[in-house]
């Protein structure tokens, strides 16, 4: 017995390799055969049913030749043969109804104008719908008979959400070889218990269950308008189920035509965020950017990139892309262009160059008349900073200075600086020169302030803004642990404590572009991130939500291990917004602004004259002493001090007497 259905089986799969390896004419035409063939039946069939009398073979045998000519012809013209059996989807059964409709009409008239032939209307109507099924029905078995094998062991897909886009998204997933719609689940009592197509709807209470029995491995998520917490609630509902969790894209992604809606990605961890994203005003928006010529450093890093591409859509009177980077700079001018076909043209310049060539900058910005500048030329990869003092200061601080004192002197309106949460109370070097420049643009700010007044003076407006970690940029650990995952782990997470402030790349940059408005002079703006989440959670989050389960140790079975490799050098277990704790409202109820403690311009210049020295000399330890001289709150740790040995035979900086007295065990700090 098992020999025999083996050998019908092995048959089956030959035959079926075969009619699939026939060219497209060769598949038309004997579908067209096949459908002529059930038209004849169709016809006799419902002459025998309806006929009556009627029922003669000189009746019938004309009639079912007629039919036979007439079902293929007027399918032809219908284009049910343009459609291939094995992705055959439900719409085409409405073409099918038309084609066996028009058949029959076609039929009834000719019966109606042979004078030797009458019918009764039955027998029409009857044939039109026998020969509905039948077309049907043979295009359904036959796209049974043809699946491929990988067909009969495709995921099953369980739609959470009957509305329309769960509906289009099974649509749109019955013709995809790799997936298997087995039903809905849904939380309206008014759609539960109902059947749509073929897929019944079940309540969400039956998830567990439903997930052991109809053997599901996908939930997709078909909610496209619903908040981002009423998707935190169900994803966290839907964590403890051995199911990996997809989504379809989202209302705007939809509205905006850059996704289907029946399409199905990966989660994207925006959607594990727990707070909704942070509404733009576009009036905010649009303040510094329409009808003004803009400039931005750093134009074709993680946040520079996204400033460019939403600048374009705000209507600027120019743009200048400003890039050391030559093959980012390439990308990111063919992104400008690309949108300028849906925004509407204007004047692109891409510069390559350095922010410390300040002959370069200020004659840029002379040059093109800037009136905004956007400057987000930075290091900021704590590591690799951490180990590169030199370039870091170099880059973040002088970089800064140079970028701010060339738009002092061209007249430039408005200074933005893109600044970090790693700035306050900073443990690292990043930080510590992100926060050096934000002390820069402070003094600049004030510099230019007239006597008394609480902003600055016309054509000198210098802000800063302070966001937390970016999801999806360079370096993210999100990327990192999506590839870690996708190779079978481990995740490396340094701390089980650490804790970080996450927004996405467009909400930065919206915050970036509102700031800049809104600002005065000096002001440091900061969004309402909610609360910050702890990286092993997200990691363990994003393990299940793949489908996978966490291995925490070699007793607990599980697929992928969570491993702790240890804070890196310079890395804190919290990251904060503010140094202090005044913060005021703006005309954004979701961003404050705060004015934060700085040196005088004396000190600070006295200061960055010894920097430039230092970075002149090479002097590793006599910078990092030079950042602890102007941030207080900066400690290196005592393997840093004992590692300030000078490397270079050049004269230092600092002295092994300042260096003692700015040891951690020498000093008050928080």
């Amino acid at each position: 017995m098992t020999t025999g259905w083996h050998l019908v089986r092995k048959s089956a799969a030959a035959l079926r390799e075969r009619l699939v390896g026939w060219s497209r004419w060769q598949k038309r035409l004997f579908l067209m055969a096949a459908d002529a063939g059930a038209a004849s039946a169709a016809m006799v069939l419902a002459v025998a049913l309806y006929g009556g009398q009627a029922f003669a073979v000189d009746v019938v045998l004309p009639l079912a030749l007629l039919a036979a000519a007439l079902t293929p012809a007027l399918g032809w013209g219908g284009c049910i043969y343009r459609t291939v059996v094995r992705h055959i989807a439900a719409q085409i059964a409405l073409r099918i109804a038309l084609v066996s409709v028009a058949t029959a009409g076609s039929l009834a008239i000719l019966v109606a104008l042979a004078p030797f032939m009458a019918l009764p209307w039955q027998v029409f109507v009857g044939f039109a719908m026998t020969l509905t099924l039948a077309l049907g029905g043979m295009r359904l078995a036959a796209r049974t008979f043809l699946s491929p094998v990988s067909d009969r062991h495709a995921s099953n897909v369980l739609i959470y959400g009957a509305g329309s886009a769960g509906v289009q998204a099974a649509q749109g997933l019955s013709s995809d070889p790799t997936c298997r719609v087995v039903g809905f689940v849904d939380d309206a009592e008014g759609r539960v218990g109902t059947r749509l197509a073929e897929w019944a709807v079940y309540g969400v209470t039956d998830l567990p269950r439903l997930v052991e029995r109809l053997r599901v491995e996908i939930v997709l998520l078909a909610l496209p308008s619903a908040t981002r917490r009423r998707k935190q609630a169900i994803i966290a509902a839907l964590e403890p189920l051995p199911v990996a969790v997809k989504t379809v894209p989202s209302l705007p992604e939809i509205l905006s035509g850059t996704a289907p809606i029946g399409q199905m990605r990966d989660m994207r961890v925006e959607d594990l965020l727990g707070r909704d994203p942070v509404p733009a005003q576009p009036a905010l928006l649009r303040a510094s950017i329409q009808g003004r010529v803009v400039m931005v450093t750093g134009a074709g890093g993680s946040i520079g990139s996204e400033l460019c591409r939403q600048i374009v859509a705000l209507h600027p009177a120019g743009l200048i892309l400003f890039e050391i980077n030559e093959a980012a700079l390439f990308h990111i001018e063919q992104d400008v262009r690309g949108l300028q076909s849906e925004h509407g043209a204007f004047p692109v310049t891409s510069v390559l160059g350095d922010v410390l060539d300040e002959s370069l900058v200020e004659a840029c910005l002379r040059q093109h008349g800037v009136h905004t500048l956007y400057h987000a030329a930075a290091y900021k990869h704590v590591p690799l900073v951490e180990h590169n003092v030199r370039g870091g200061i170099r880059n973040n601080v002088l970089g800064t200075w140079i970028a701010a004192n060339a738009a002092l002197e061209a007249g430039v309106e408005r200074f933005v600086l893109i600044s970090t949460d790693k700035a306050v109370r900073p443990t690292n070097v990043m930080g510590a020169t992100k926060r050096a420049a934000e002390m820069i643009i402070q003094d600049f700010a004030r510099r230019t302030a007239p006597e008394g007044a609480g902003r600055s003076g016309p054509g000198a407006v210098f802000s800063m803004v302070r966001f937390g970690n970016v999801l999806g940029s360079s370096g993210s650990v999100v990327p990192h642990f999506r590839e870690q995952i996708e190779n079978g782990g481990p995740v490396t997470v340094t701390h089980p404590e650490i804790t970080r402030y996450f927004m996405t790349i467009p909400e930065a940059v919206q915050l970036v572009l509102q700031a800049g408005s809104m600002a005065r002079g000096g002001e440091v703006f900061l969004l309402d991130m909610g609360e910050p989440i702890k990286i092993v959670d997200l990691a363990t989050r994003m393990i299940r939500l793949a489908g996978f389960r966490v291995k925490w140790d070699a007793q607990v079975p599980g697929d992928i291990e969570i491993v702790y490799s240890g804070l890196r050098p310079g890395e804190k277990l919290y990251e904060e917004l503010l140094i202090g704790e005044k913060k005021r409202d703006t005309e954004h109820p979701k961003i404050g602004c705060a004015d934060e403690s700085c040196v005088d311009s004396e000190q600070l210049h006295r200061w960055l004259d010894a920097v430039q020295s230092g970075v002149e000399r090479l002097d590793i330890s006599g910078l990092r002493y030079l950042l602890a001289e102007l941030i207080p709150e900066y400690v290196p740790d005592e393997a840093d001090w004992d590692s300030m040995s000078n490397g270079w035979e050049v004269e230092p900086v600092a002295t092994e007497a300042t260096l003692a007295e700015l040891r951690p065990a020498n000093r008050d700090v928080l």
